[in-house]
């Protein structure tokens, strides 16, 4: 049986490290979904190994002798040594330029040599026995003691102080990033208090079983679902939601994991593992959103590994024939060949990509839309129609009984609702729970018998030898304007009214999504009447009414004949819908499994706006990512014919590589900034 197995690497920082390390393990037949996440450090496959660790751990050594993997996730430490040896080589170079004695100089040139070169150079004899390849550590040791043998020591020294300051730099900007997203959506609780007979003892979080009870103090995070027991609490739901007003909890009500009390101490009764829970389900969603990689992303990872090896035959066949067929000399086309290595490295154009990605997602996460992967946001760029659910989405799905009209004068208004509420007392359908909220009479409900619910439909049952049906006007066979109607023996005798108000900025998003455009539609299994109400001041260029959740799958699909098609549900009801659109948003349906497994993004807060901003997110990260490649690719190729004339010295080369690649870190990061 395959099992899921998750690793934590450290020390991997190139993402073209991470693809050669996802490529060697992929060969081996006996792991399947691998996956090396370069943005969350993390490693992911299936396996029905019964302890895969050390086989893992061989072939990643075997192509990246410096990563270090971990089964479960270590302590972040910060490595403050390779700047120590940075400064102090800086400051010996600068005490060599005060020295007359010319072999002292010598020595303090030598030494700050073998100080910035120290972990380049162990890192590529290391890769060169383990892996026989040739890395970009080992093509700047080659440029670097090239340049010293040729007597040009201080472009030697030139090419491995900026590549060393680039590597701090962008080893810095990287880990913000992760910082960053991780900030953003860490609603994780470390710890949980366990009450078992009056003792309360701290345990993980991840041990709690259901049915467990837990104490949650003033000021604690929520570690996992569950429902309140004991007390109630003001609690604090922005971590989830987004939204700032603070929540009243009262016994019997459900919490999530990832809410803050505010207030008094309550007992929680666990209704949800660790693994199960909000919160977890978030994080691991927003963490491992980078592992449906975009097809720019693979794309470039693919390249990314045929780039080095051509650029380094080329360099050998400067070095080796230049002189052969012009006046240049051996030292000179030798020079230059060490100038192409330093260029050679694709560190630039494979980091920036996924790191563009990242960011975006990251973005996102923090105005509280959660995006399943790098590939919708291309995907969403590519949809030029939306389809809408109406309740609950165009819609605040809060409703109210607006009005009960009696079609039968044997009928009083109280005794339709009665009569209603007799069978929805068997429903848990929100429409059923309002009926009864409304119905203040006593209910016998003994008599009712043959009960029966249609999803979509309504429900039908008897009730002293009367056939009565609850539902909507194509179940009664009515053409009553109405939301539900009540059936006696076939024959319509009432209706209710529910009013369903339209969400205050559905019309403003309705008209951002039209300016990027995109043709707005509108499909709901509400009366006709109802949706052309909603259509008319939101603004729905299109919509059909009455179709059951089949019908309006059958409708989607048309659609996507014409259309690339994003469809925004609840979730729940939807769920086939949001499977089968090109991209499928839920709203507003935090804590719900079916909305976080069927759709490709999840709106946390319920706000429309979300979609508009998920655009402009997208869009950004799609005009970095182009400028990121064309800079980083025109800017080699310029060095590359400039070094082949002799013209590019190698402090412009490693300008061309580690300069490139910082400046394509930072440009990315500007996503974090929308």
């Amino acid at each position: 049986m395959l099992k899921n197995y998750k690793y934590y690497l450290e020390n991997l920082d190139c993402a073209n490290c991470a693809k050669k390390i996802e490529d060697a393990i992929k060969e081996d037949e006996r792991f399947m979904n691998v996956v090396v996440n370069f943005s969350t450090l993390t490693l992911s496959f299936k396996t029905d190994l019964d302890n895969p660790f050390k086989e893992i751990f061989k072939i990643v050594k075997s192509v990246e002798p410096d990563v270090l993997i971990y089964a479960q996730k270590s302590e972040e430490k910060k490595n403050d040594l390779e700047i120590f040896r940075f400064v102090l080589a800086i400051i010996i170079l600068g005490i060599s330029f005060l020295v007359s004695n010319e072999i002292i100089k010598e020595i303090m040139l030598i030494i700050s040599y073998l100080l910035l070169m120290y972990k380049t150079f162990i890192k590529a004899i290391i890769k060169i026995i383990k892996s026989h390849n040739v890395d970009e550590n080992a093509l700047i040791c080659i440029s670097a003691i090239g340049a010293y043998i040729l007597g040009e020591h201080m472009e030697g020294l030139m090419v491995l102080l900026l590549y060393v300051l680039g590597k701090i730099l962008e080893d810095k900007a990287v880990n913000k990033s992760r910082s960053a997203i991780k900030d953003l959506v860490e609603l994780k609780a470390s710890y949980a208090n366990l009450k078992v007979n009056k003792r309360v003892t701290k345990v993980k979080s991840e041990d709690l079983k259901i049915g467990d009870i837990i104490v949650v103090k003033k000021g604690e995070l929520i570690p996992v679902d569950g429902r309140v027991i004991k007390g109630h609490a003001i609690v604090d739901t922005s971590g989830l939601t987004g939204e700032s007003a603070l929540r009243e909890i009262k016994k019997s009500e459900e919490v999530l994991s990832g809410y803050i009390n505010l207030g008094e101490v309550i007992e929680v009764e666990v209704t949800h593992t660790y693994f199960d829970s909000t919160a977890y389900k978030i994080l691991e969603l927003t963490l491992n959103a980078t592992n449906n990689k975009a097809k720019t992303e693979t794309f470039v990872s693919k390249i990314a590994s045929y780039y080095t090896p051509i650029v380094l035959i080329v360099a050998i066949l400067i070095g080796a024939f230049l002189p052969l067929v012009s006046n240049v000399t051996y030292s000179d086309s030798i020079y230059r060949a060490l100038t192409f290595l330093v260029i050679s490295c694709p560190c630039a154009i494979a980091i920036s990509v996924p790191l563009s990605y990242f960011a975006g997602i990251g973005i996102s996460s923090k105005k509280k839309v959660l995006v399943k992967g790098s590939n919708y946001l291309d995907a969403i760029l590519k949809c030029d129609a939306i389809v809408f659910d109406k309740t609950g989405t165009l819609t605040t799905g809060s409703f109210e009984l607006e009005e009960v009209k009696v079609y039968n004068n044997r009928f009083t208004k109280d005794e339709i609702l009665k009569l209603a509420s007799l069978g929805e007392t068997f429903s848990n359908h929100p429409i059923a729970q309002l009926i009864l909220k409304e119905n203040h009479q006593k209910l016998n409900t003994s008599l009712v018998s043959n009960f029966k619910e249609i999803d979509g439909k309504g429900i039908l049952f008897d009730y002293k030898g009367d056939h009565i049906k609850v539902g909507s006007h194509h179940f009664c066979q009515t053409d009553t304007e109405g939301n539900g109607f009540v059936s006696l023996n076939d024959e319509v005798i009432g209706s209710f009214i529910f009013n369903d108000h339209v969400k205050e900025n559905a019309n403003e998003v309705i008209n951002q999504l039209k300016k990027y455009g995109i043709k707005t539609y509108m499909f709901t299994g509400d009366h006709s009447s109802f949706a052309k109400i909603v259509a008319s001041s939101t603004g729905i260029d299109e919509y059909k009414a009455e179709l059951l959740p089949d019908e309006k799958f059958r409708e989607l699909t048309n659609l996507q004949k014409k259309h690339q098609v994003i469809f925004v549900g609840d979730g729940i009801n939807d769920a086939p819908s949001l499977v089968q659109a090109d991209v499928g948003i839920s709203m507003g349906s935090i804590g719900s499994n079916s909305a976080i497994e069927a759709s490709d993004i999840v709106i946390m807060n319920d706000d429309l706006q979300g979609i508009p901003t998920m655009l402009r997110i997208a869009h950004k990260s799609k005009r970095i990512i182009l400028a990121n490649l064309i800079f980083s690719i025109d800017i080699k190729i310029l060095i590359l014919v400039l070094a082949m004339f002799g013209i590019a010295h190698m402090a412009a080369a490693v300008f061309a590589d580690t300069g490139v690649t910082l400046l394509a870190i930072l440009n990315s990061l500007r996503i974090l900034k929308e």
